[in-house]
């Protein structure tokens, strides 16, 4: 990995792999939906779409038909803490890529026209994740975790919040943001170090900004619940804690904890709910490490007479843990399963440009497969034992379930803390 500063603030981080004959680009703006204020919500989103509907120089068809002409590949997407764009391009139109993301960066227009059909179709993908119950349970989580840290806020805003989007407030939420400091350029690929920063000093050397402030995050609350009832054939669930940061050495322990507990078809949960007891269809666990907080939880679709039940068995599972660790060769096997994921990983161009820029978009040291390898080795059943006190001892459960439920009775029958 080289990396350069340029003398506005741009960090450059690169991976030259001769092997191949593609080049990889992101665009890491380090502002998510956690930047946004209360009348803002889902402001980072629209302005991810806005950034494909027109620049000075390109309509949306012409930024769309200079990509695809390479047989390349061109997209975005916005999170919590930053926003990417980025695409995928044969090494020979390398400088095509950087002169189109560049236009799109420092030169899209905003037309309030365009912004008008974009409302349209935010609204009807607020209205389709709506109709997705999988994706509001793991939400409604979220929330119910993390509430009234910023990072608890949905992404894609309210429909009252994105109805009122002017051409102003995304110029002003972008000149806030939109600024060196906050971007890294991570580029993988059979392209050079010394070529990629003169390609991007070429077109943002006159680019300038300052550096935006952050606002204050507060404490998650914890142990909330969520409930939605919907008209659907399974109750979906989550159960869930509140995890690590980025910054917690204990993440490499509940990396191996989370990968025994639901990480799979040989995990914990499955066993249980599925293939002993067949329960369900799905079940998996899945941790999130942010920059200053974490979640753990746990999901599981069921039908709606089986939900107490699985809730039960899922605290149970979560808790045995507590006591009892994991057997040797279940830390064995986990810790195998996410070295070999890791290897096969870094077979993907994408996912190496990524792990480039989220180690310097949040001032990390890029740690080498063999030193993450390392670290994993290094967990033994005491961290894990440990680490599931942490995570299921101290703090109270949240959950979340959307379905044709009744949340008093489910309350009730569980034996569910309201906390």
């Amino acid at each position: 990995m080289q990396k350069t500063i340029l003398e506005n603030g741009i960090r450059i981080v690169t991976e030259f792999i001769p092997y191949v004959r593609s080049a990889t680009v992101g665009f890491w703006l380090k502002v998510g939906s956690q930047d946004e204020a209360d009348g803002q919500l889902g402001i980072s989103h629209m302005i991810e779409h806005m950034m494909f509907k027109g620049t000075m120089s390109r309509s949306a068809r012409e930024i769309a038909e200079t990509i695809d002409a390479t047989g390349g590949q061109l997209n975005a997407y916005t999170e919590k803490e930053y926003t990417s764009y980025y695409g995928k391009v044969p090494d020979e139109h390398f400088d095509l890529l950087i002169e189109v993301l560049a236009d799109m960066l420092l030169n899209s227009v905003f037309a309030q026209q365009e912004l008008e059909k974009e409302k349209g179709v935010i609204l009807e993908e607020i209205r389709m994740y709506e109709d997705s119950p999988e994706d509001l349970v793991h939400e409604g989580l979220l929330e119910s975790l993390l509430k009234p840290h910023p990072v608890s806020r949905g992404i894609l805003g309210t429909k009252e919040t994105v109805g009122f989007f002017q051409r102003e407030d995304l110029l002003a939420y972008y000149a806030q943001h939109y600024v060196p400091s906050n971007l890294v350029v991570s580029v993988v690929g059979n392209v050079e170090h010394r070529q990629v920063v003169d390609s991007i000093a070429r077109h943002f050397s006159r680019w300038k900004g300052q550096e935006p402030q952050k606002q204050r995050n507060f404490r998650p609350q914890g142990g909330g619940q969520f409930f939605k009832i919907k008209d659907t054939e399974q109750a979906h669930i989550c159960l869930g804690v509140p995890g690590f940061s980025r910054k917690d050495e204990d993440k490499y322990a509940l990396q191996v904890l989370d990968t025994a507990l639901g990480g799979g078809m040989s995990s914990r949960l499955f066993q249980s709910l599925r293939e002993d007891r067949g329960l369900v269809y799905s079940t998996f666990s899945y941790h999130t490490c942010y920059e200053d907080v974490g979640t753990v939880a746990v999901y599981a679709g069921t039908s709606p007479s089986n939900t107490s039940q699985v809730i039960r068995l899922i605290r149970e599972e979560c808790r045995r843990v507590v006591r009892e660790g994991l057997r040797p060769e279940e830390l064995k096997r986990a810790k195998e399963q996410l070295k070999g994921s890791i290897l096969l990983e870094l077979e993907s161009m994408g996912a190496r440009m990524g792990r480039l820029a989220k180690a310097e978009l949040y001032n990390e040291r890029l740690l080498t497969p063999q030193e993450v390898i390392a670290k994993i080795d290094a967990v033994g059943l005491e961290d894990i034992r440990r680490v599931a006190h942490r995570l299921f001892a101290e703090k109270p459960f949240a959950l979340a379930v959307v379905g044709p439920v009744s949340r008093g009775r489910l309350i009730e029958e569980a034996a569910f803390e309201t906390a």
